[in-house]
């Protein structure tokens, strides 16, 4: 995140639509990318209930899970510890808060007419989504935890799982921060050969 930006929500008359610059990415690193900045000036998805509900709707969660001030509190705080913990997952502490949430839910095996199924419950329906999006880190975790990234420009706050052949993707995408790298090493390999 760069120096002197400002704090925003989502940029105005986007009711419904979710206006952050990278969908599609898993569970748990979409909800890390509800906070974005664009031109210097943060925004957060996640300020209020539109929002909160633009991205329970994005996932097929927003009748499971409902966009409830219990809800987006709970998912908040998910939030928080998936930051703390793909920021520093060596941390205990940061380990903890992402335990803490974990234990509200757990996944329930049956065996139904159609063979084995799965439900995800909670011990209170308000931390459906933020358990769900904890479970999703761990599976990212147990695959491949080093396919887990943040975009490698330095004003950038999103996160990615780099699903790619070779494992080095870089940017959170090539149209928006990697273009900008490539834009900024071209001008300065510009500027050394015009300086004498």
């Amino acid at each position: 995140m760069g120096a002197g930006t400002e704090d925003a929500g989502p940029p105005a008359g986007v009711a419904g639509a979710d206006p952050r610059p990278l969908l599609g990415e898993p569970l748990s690193l979409d909800l890390l990318n509800t906070r974005w900045v664009d031109n210097g000036v943060r925004h957060d998805l996640l300020d209020g209930p539109e929002g909160f509900g633009v991205w329970l709707a994005g996932h097929g969660l927003l009748e499971r899970a409902g966009a409830t001030p219990a809800a987006l509190a709970a998912t908040l705080a998910a939030r928080e510890a998936l930051q703390a913990v793909v920021a520093d997952p060596g941390d205990g502490r940061a380990r903890e808060g992402l335990n803490a949430v974990l234990a509200r839910g757990r996944v329930l095996r049956s065996l139904g007419p159609e063979g084995p199924a799965e439900r995800a419950e909670t011990d209170d329906p308000a931390w459906l989504a933020a358990w769900l999006a904890a479970d999703d880190y761990l599976r990212l975790v147990g695959a491949a935890p080093d396919r887990i990234r943040a975009c490698a420009n330095d004003e950038c706050v999103l996160h990615f799982y780099d699903v790619s052949r070779n494992g080095t993707r870089r940017w959170c995408s090539m149209s928006g921060c990697g273009n900008r790298a490539k834009a900024s090493r071209h001008y300065a390999r510009t500027r050394r050969r015009e300086d004498p």
